[in-house]
């Protein structure tokens, strides 16, 4: 299996029979979960006001999703091995259903630590479809053309985030919640039925996405995809141990590239319509703000299939280098402007966030072999990034405010642009 750039992985010159016929329906699995990974972003304001939480607390929400990928990445590698791509895929669709139908009783009682439950288990599922998607559309086709095919099938994922905040929103902040100081007033009795009406909203939306997600897993079982060698496959001239994993530089620095990426993109997407609620930022209401984020969500879709064709002509290294500068800008240029300034260019970081996660997991898998899917199994811990950063700004927030919070994620794109020009060169450690 050779490699012919080191900014596409290591895998199969030759396209498998049927790869064409796959694609979309891979791509289908790409947008299922990111309209159901961006409707945390809904979820999020209304479990706050729902439950009386601050930002440290409410940002429980994506800690519990995203620590899920860390505790199922690396077992998700090897029932690859085991079950084969189209198994696995099959098994997180099933997984995550049964974690959206979690959402009725932790509605009915209703309960903060259930929901935190429940998308823990919708997470599980979709750590088995990341593991196992994110390299088959690697290997389905060219080697040349991995990182062009990753970022269309992120622009699929893209297109999920982007109708998310607007459905999301007509569902579940179809309501104006209660001030803290007007629940207070409230006895138990009227509190608890306020509550459970409240959190009834959710119970439509995610009966709706288990049912969808049970029919799409029967039909990838009738679905006859093309079979892919797995790391148990790879011819003999591949053949290494498992522990000279370690010693891929730019794979360990892709771990943490992956890390910090996740949580700056995850951060933005969890405090944008508080953020823009903020009386000196959008104020306006937490609907109208919902509205806001698929802007937000927007300009990575738009992002990642203008990258499909960019990575055809140009180096992923170079191209991720120059969209963590420009991210990094409009940061600094919210974190130090108010208004309407303020609010678009954190919109705008949506576009250039667009490229990092295709062209972060391609160029770190250049070169592994065998090893891919144990690597890929690795590059998806690293999304435990979504877990820790937006706890951490969440304390910012409820200390030096919300709208200095951001500078923590202005950080994340330093390292981003280092990875992107130096250390993504594929190179193993002495």
């Amino acid at each position: 299996m050779a490699m012919t750039s080191t900014d596409s992985p290591n895998v199969a010159a030759a396209e498998p029979p049927g790869s064409k016929n796959a694609l979309p329906m891979v791509f289908t699995l790409f947008f299922l979960w990111g309209f159901i990974t961006c409707l945390n972003n809904i979820l999020i304001p209304h479990l706050k006001s729902l439950f009386t939480l601050n930002y440290a607390e409410v940002m429980l929400v994506q800690t519990f999703f995203f620590a899920a990928y860390s505790v199922f990445a690396l077992p998700s590698g090897k029932v690859i091995d085991r079950i084969g791509y189209k198994w696995t895929m099959v098994a997180g669709l099933l997984i995550m259903a049964a974690g959206a139908l979690c959402f009725l009783p932790a509605a009915m009682v209703p309960s903060f630590p259930l929901f935190l439950v429940a998308l823990g288990i919708v997470a599980a599922g979709m750590t088995f479809l990341q593991v196992a998607a994110n390299p088959y559309v690697l290997v389905l086709g060219p080697a040349k053309t991995a990182s062009s095919r990753l970022n269309l099938a992120q622009g699929f994922n893209s297109v999920g985030t982007t109708v998310a905040p607007y459905i999301g929103g007509l569902f579940i902040l179809s309501t104006v919640p209660l001030a803290a100081t007007q629940l207070k007033l409230l006895s138990p009795s009227a509190l608890h039925a306020y509550r459970v009406a409240e959190a009834g909203v959710v119970k439509l939306p995610y009966t709706v996405i288990a049912i969808i997600l049970i029919s799409f897993a029967l039909a990838m079982t009738l679905y006859k995809l093309p079979k892919i060698r797995t790391a148990e496959d790879a011819p003999v001239s591949d053949d290494a141990p498992a522990s000279h994993i370690w010693k891929q530089r730019h794979l360990m620095l892709g771990v943490m590239a992956i890390f910090v990426y996740v949580g700056a993109e995850v951060s933005i997407g969890s405090f944008l319509v508080n953020y823009l609620n903020q009386p000196n930022i959008g104020n306006m209401t937490e609907k109208a703000a919902a509205f806001y984020l698929t802007f937000y969500w927007l300009g990575l879709m738009v992002g990642r299939f203008g990258g499909a064709g960019i990575t055809q002509k140009l180096r992923a290294g170079p191209v991720l280098g120059v969209a963590a500068i420009a991210a990094f800008c409009l940061v600094i240029t919210s974190v130090t402007t108010f208004g309407h300034v303020a609010m678009w260019s954190i919109i705008l970081v949506g576009l250039f966030n667009s490229i990092m996660w295709p062209n972060i997991f391609a160029l770190a898998l250049a070169g592994l072999g065998r090893l891919t899917n144990l690597g890929s199994s690795l590059l998806v811990t690293g999304v435990l990034g979504g877990a820790l950063i937006p706890l951490f700004q969440g304390f910012l927030a409820d200390h030096i405010g919300i709208h200095h919070s951001f500078f923590l994620l202005a950080l994340c794109y330093v390292y981003i642009g280092y990875f992107g020009f130096s250390g993504s060169k594929a190179r193993a450690i002495a």
